[in-house]
């Protein structure tokens, strides 16, 4: 007789208010199996998972844990459970050390217990050699970069025993390096018995990992299949209930004038030199490279965060100087940068106010405070660019990402830019809204915008450039065709293609 299943939900239903989150969802996972779970930015991912860890009670249905039906799941039945989530953002103390975090969460005692100083720093060394993470058990939190603590989350969840380990984007900060060493830690984890759910935007990770995937649509489930099973054709047609065969618009560019030329540019602060190409009117000139490369370091000099110290930019044939954010605005250079949440959208804040707030001193001339015209351009530019919302004072924090990345992108817009820099500009988001953003990016090429388009995602700059320039080491390795191929791409990246012109 086969062993029943680690998780098994029967029909869970969830609403809030008049909203049906969930609509009968059925989900079950295997020992030993990593079960990816896909859909669009509130298909209902994120309202399963808070059930399945107990942060919400469910309405409907039923949730078994190894065979046995558990009823009102919480946060603490849960971990005693088995059950762990690995998010995007880990949830450790930022003042404490690696070892402290990982004792909180595995001892249990009174607050005048004995602590077993060495114990406890082996028992943590353990967990992190166990994963290979290179990060010292007596680190400060605050001192580790967003990877590493993800690992020591992992760490944690090893350390508990947890036999569903639930992973929510956990790629979305990590450097190849960083993601090959967690996909790793994956496979060991399912060798293992452990059962993964793993949630995740980039479709190539399912294929690499998962052994079956579902689907979630609108709140209902709306297929469960083995990966071999499925195209990222048909995965994305079950997303979105339709063809996605424009994920990539055709281009239709015709290039004008010169707009932005760079001539032998550098920055030794930010380890770019010698970077020469041109961008024209129209035109969507991508960059791609491998991560470290220099590609986001060129943008901030650009944009005058880090001001170039060598060669000279050009904008309409006049070479400028840009030593300052308010320079490059003044000039005509917008910049949508890659950290949505950081950099781009003030979460705490309507909606109107992020997309006016690179416009202030144009809107609000003097004393006057000109609250109607500000309603009226984000009003504009919520219909121009689909924004889903429940209106223009809705909080940035209450929207999708990417809907938030349109409200990023209607800011930099409202300042009438002719450079237009987008940087990761669909990163974290699903298919549907990814399609929707390169639409908007072609839209506006056309309408004579030069845009320098930087990805990671190296089927986004072939599918969207007119051109591609390869990085690699801070400089310009090769100057490419649209209608380059991945390996000639990847060639340049890792310097094994010469520089050239297209």
């Amino acid at each position: 007789m086969s062993a029943p299943p680690l998780l098994e939900l029967r029909q869970i239903a969830k609403s809030f208010g008049g909203a049906r989150a969930l609509k009968g969802v059925d989900f079950t996972l295997h020992a030993g199996e990593v079960h990816a779970l896909l859909g669009e930015n509130g298909a209902g991912k994120s309202t399963l998972i808070k059930i399945v860890t107990g942060a919400h009670q469910p309405d409907a249905g039923t949730i078994t844990v190894a065979g046995q039906v558990v009823e009102h799941l919480s946060p603490a039945t849960a971990h005693a459970q088995g059950i762990a989530c690995i998010y995007q953002q880990p949830a450790l103390f930022p003042d404490l050390t690696v070892v402290e975090n990982i004792a909180l969460r595995l001892e249990a005692g009174g607050p005048l217990r004995r602590i077993d100083w060495s114990a406890r720093r082996a028992a943590a060394l353990g967990l992190l050699q166990r994963i290979g993470a290179a990060v010292s058990p007596d680190a400060e939190v605050r001192t580790l970069s967003m990877p590493e603590q993800q690992l020591v989350e992992i760490a944690c969840a090893l350390g508990a025993g947890a036999r569903i380990v639930i992973m929510d984007e956990p790629t979305a900060s990590l450097t190849q390096q960083e993601q090959h060493l967690l996909f790793a830690v994956v496979r060991d984890l399912r060798a293992n018995g452990v059962g993964v759910i793993y949630i995740s935007h980039r479709l190539e990770e399912i294929f690499a990992l998962a052994d079956r995937v579902t689907v979630l649509r609108d709140g209902e489930s709306v297929g469960t299949n083995p990966v071999g099973d499925m195209t990222e054709s048909s995965l994305i047609r079950s997303m979105v209930g339709r063809d996605m065969t424009q994920i990539y618009p055709p281009s239709e560019a015709s290039p004008g004038a010169v707009v932005l030329s760079l001539r032998q540019l550098g920055c030794a602060a930010s380890g770019v030199h010698d970077v020469t190409f041109e961008v024209r009117a129209g035109e969507i000139f991508g960059l791609a490279g491998l991560v470290g490369a220099g590609r986001t370091e060129l943008a901030r000099i650009l944009f005058g965060l880090t001001p170039a110290d060598a060669g000279e930019i050009q904008l309409n044939g006049e070479t400028i100087l840009l030593a300052t954010p308010q320079d490059a605005v003044g000039r005509g250079i917008a910049y949508v940068p890659e950290d949505r949440r950081r950099h781009g959208v003030v979460l705490e804040m309507p909606i109107e106010e992020n997309m006016t707030m690179a416009i202030h001193r144009r809107l609000f001339r003097g004393a006057w405070l000109r609250f109607g015209a500000e309603r009226s351009l984000a009003l504009d530019y919520i219909r121009d660019l689909a924004v889903k919302c429940s209106g223009p004072t809705a909080p940035g924090g209450s929207l999708s990402g990417g809907n938030q990345q349109k409200v990023s992108l209607a800011r930099w817009l409202a300042t009438k830019p002719r450079v237009l820099i987008l940087d990761e500009p669909t990163q974290g988001v699903d298919v549907g809204a990814k399609s929707e953003i390169h639409k908007i990016v072609r839209r506006l090429a056309r309408e004579g915008l030069a845009v320098l388009l930087i990805s990671s995602d190296l089927p986004e700059v072939l599918g969207m450039s007119d051109r591609i320039g390869v990085m690699r080491g801070g400089t310009l390795t090769a100057i490419l065709p649209g209608k380059a191929d991945a390996h000639t791409v990847m060639s340049a990246a890792l310097g094994q293609a010469e520089k050239g012109a297209a």
